[in-house]
């Protein structure tokens, strides 16, 4: 028997789902949600792919950003991830940035940094989330504490402010 290392390969017996088919199932997913600035969320998940994308991310990328918060946020369950017509790159990258709850931001770090692929989708994450517009229209206390988690994550992940 021949071992093969998946690199790319789509689990199930489906066609892969295109970007255009992952956007559409995120858009979906997040239909009616907001994020802390009131703005509906599949804005942040377009600006993340986005991010991705200019930063010369792959299509596995790409897909793994529009779906960087189904799993984190309860919109799609992890059992639709594990079926997904998914390459197991863009499931791992999912699953990488995708924080537990009471997870300590060390143990997520090491996660990312240890999964190929992911640290990308994480830097776009981080520089939408920390966006000085969307912050502007946080309350005070709010843009404090997420400017400190942000400058936090982006410490342990070894990205550097001009990132």
């Amino acid at each position: 028997m021949t071992e093969t290392h998946d690199t790319g390969a789509v689990t199930g017996t489906h066609a892969p789902l295109t970007l255009a088919e992952v956007e559409a199932v995120a858009r979906a997913a997040h239909a009616g949600r907001t994020d802390k600035a009131g703005r509906p969320y599949a804005e942040h998940l377009r600006a993340v792919a986005e991010g991705v994308r200019a930063r010369g991310g792959d299509a596995d990328q790409i897909a793994a950003a529009w779906l960087h918060d189904a799993v984190e946020d309860d919109v799609l369950p992890g059992a639709w991830l594990r079926e997904a017509a998914l390459s197991r790159r863009t499931k791992d990258i999912v699953r990488a940035v995708t924080r537990g709850a009471g997870e300590p931001l060390e143990a997520y770090a090491r996660r990312v940094l240890a999964t190929p692929g992911a640290l990308l989708v994480k830097e776009a994450d981080l520089a939408h989330n920390a966006d000085p517009a969307r912050l502007a229209v946080l309350e005070e206390a709010t843009r404090a504490r997420l400017t400190e988690k942000y400058a936090r994550m982006r410490a342990l992940l070894g990205l550097t402010a001009a990132s």
